[in-house]
C-alpha cells in the first residue's frame, strides 16, 4: 500500500513538472514571436529623422564648430583661392593609405542672424543634393565610393556654413519642375568646412575650410536649382568647391620630400 502511494505521488510530481516546463516553453515561444515581430518591423527612416538638424553659427565665431579642430589649418599653395587645409604628417594616417571613401550627409549652418526654422526639408535638399553629387563626381575616381565604414576607408564630413534666408520666391519666377522653395536661400557669403577621418577610428586625416564672397545675387530658389540659369552662381560655386577638394586630395596624395626618400629606400625590385 505504501509503495502504491509513493508511485502515485511520483506520477503527480512528474505531471506538475511537465506542466511547468510546458508553460515555460509556451511563454518563451510567445516572447520569441514578439521579439521577431519587433525585429522585423520596418523602422521609421524618414528624411526628417535621418538628417542632422540645421544649426546656427555662434555669435562672433570665425568658424561654425563643425570641425574637431581649426588650429592646425594653414594656407595651401597647391590649391587656388583662400582654402585653409590640414593633412596629418603621421605616415600611418596618410591619405595614400586609404582606398575608399564614405560621404556623410552634408550638414547646414545658417548665419548668426538667420532663423534656422525657415530652412525646411526642401531647402535643405536644395542646398545639399547638388553639392553631394558634385563632391561624389570629383573624388570617385580617386577613391571608390562605398556606403559603409570599413578598413582603409575614409569618411568625408562636410558642412555648408553661413546660409541666410531670403524673401519669398516670386510666383512663376521658377519653373514648376524645378520645385520652387517657399523662401529663397542667400549663399552670397557661404563657406565650406570639410574633414576626412578614418571611418573606423574617427581619427582626423585631413581637413579644409574655404570661403567665397559670391555677392548679393547668389541665391537658391528651387530644389532643382541647377536647371535654372538665374541660379547659375550657386551651381558654379558648388562645382568650384568640389574641384578644389579634388585638387587638395591630389596634392596630399603626391609624394614629396621625405616621403619620396622613404619610398625610394623601401622599393625592392623583383
Amino acid at each position: 500500500m505504501h509503495i502504491i502511494d509513493m508511485n502515485r505521488r511520483r506520477k503527480h510530481i512528474v505531471r506538475q513538472h511537465r506542466g511547468s516546463w510546458k508553460n515555460r516553453i509556451e511563454c518563451f515561444a510567445a516572447i520569441l514571436m514578439i521579439a521577431m515581430a519587433i525585429g522585423c518591423s520596418k523602422p521609421q527612416t524618414t528624411e526628417e529623422t535621418a538628417l542632422p538638424p540645421v544649426k546656427k553659427i555662434p555669435a562672433g565665431a570665425q568658424f561654425s564648430g563643425f570641425l574637431k579642430d581649426y588650429d592646425a589649418l594653414t594656407k595651401n599653395p597647391d590649391v587656388e583661392g583662400e582654402m585653409l587645409t590640414y593633412v596629418s604628417k603621421d605616415a600611418k594616417k596618410n591619405l595614400r593609405g586609404y582606398f575608399a571613401i564614405v560621404v556623410d550627409p552634408i550638414e547646414v549652418y545658417v548665419s548668426t542672424d538667420a532663423d534656422e526654422k525657415k530652412v525646411n526639408q526642401d531647402s535643405r535638399k536644395a542646398l545639399t543634393t547638388y553639392f553631394q553629387h558634385a563632391l561624389t563626381t570629383a573624388v570617385s575616381d580617386a577613391f571608390p565610393m562605398v556606403d559603409k565604414p570599413g578598413p582603409l576607408t575614409l569618411r568625408l564630413r562636410v558642412a555648408l556654413v553661413g546660409v541666410d534666408v531670403g524673401g519669398q520666391v516670386a510666383a512663376g519666377g521658377v519653373s514648376a519642375d524645378a520645385k520652387p522653395l517657399e523662401n529663397a536661400l542667400n549663399i552670397g557669403k557661404l563657406g565650406v568646412e570639410m574633414e576626412l577621418v578614418d571611418s573606423e577610428t574617427g581619427e582626423r586625416i585631413a581637413a579644409a575650410v574655404d570661403r567665397a564672397n559670391l555677392g548679393a545675387g547668389a541665391e537658391i530658389g528651387a530644389v532643382n536649382f541647377s536647371r535654372e540659369e538665374k541660379f547659375a552662381a550657386a551651381r558654379d560655386a558648388f562645382d568650384e568647391w568640389a574641384s578644389r577638394l579634388r585638387a587638395f586630395l591630389d596634392s596630399a596624395h603626391e609624394l614629396k620630400g621625405e616621403d619620396i626618400e622613404r619610398a625610394d629606400k623601401s622599393y625592392k625590385p623583383y
